[in-house]
């Protein structure tokens, strides 16, 4: 029977080696021309393609800035497939009411980007610029300044829904922080 032989290092690190045995690491460098920053974060070439860019970060939020995930699809292709997604991920969807997943980062859903957009703000807006932004452009079209237009009434009652929608979800938020 042989035994089993005794450490020699009793506890003390410094005795081994300093890693001298493990073997080098091969690292992916960011497929953006000029950066030396490690590329880990894959990104597609081009819709429905398996090929893939690594970027690193920084360079992986620039090129999602622009990425359109419906680019060259009919409105048709597009409702179509936007409906198949939700059916496969409604799981996605309900695990949201208990916290466990979101939309993005989860600081935004897609009525309130929407109700952004109507506004002319920026995703990461404020309560406060939301509520500038609101009065201003209800002043321009509210109906007692423009009694009569049609076209005004619509575009007030758009900004209301907007404005009710971010003021839901702030209360939300709130609620729960």
């Amino acid at each position: 029977m042989s035994r089993a032989r005794r450490s020699d290092n009793w506890g003390f690190p410094r005795w081994g080696g300093y890693g001298g045995a493990r073997e080098t690491v091969q690292v992916r460098l960011c497929d953006r021309a000029g950066c030396t920053e490690p590329g880990t974060c894959p990104a597609p070439k081009s819709p429905n393609s398996p090929d893939r860019w690594m970027f690193c970060q920084d360079h992986a939020a620039e090129y999602n800035r622009g990425w359109d995930y419906f680019a060259g699809l009919t409105a048709e292709e597009a409702a179509e497939r936007e409906a198949k997604e939700r059916q496969t991920h409604e799981g996605f969807k309900e695990s949201a009411h208990y916290a466990w997943a979101g939309s993005g980062d989860g600081t935004r859903s897609r009525d309130e980007l929407r109700a952004l957009d109507l506004l002319e703000l920026e995703p990461d807006a404020d309560f406060g610029a939301i509520k500038k932004s609101y009065r201003a452009k209800a002043k321009q079209v509210h109906p007692d300044l423009r009694p009569g237009d049609e076209e005004a009434a619509k575009a007030f009652q758009a900004l209301q829904l907007a404005y009710e929608v971010l003021r839901a979800a702030e209360e939300r938020r709130e609620w729960k922080g």
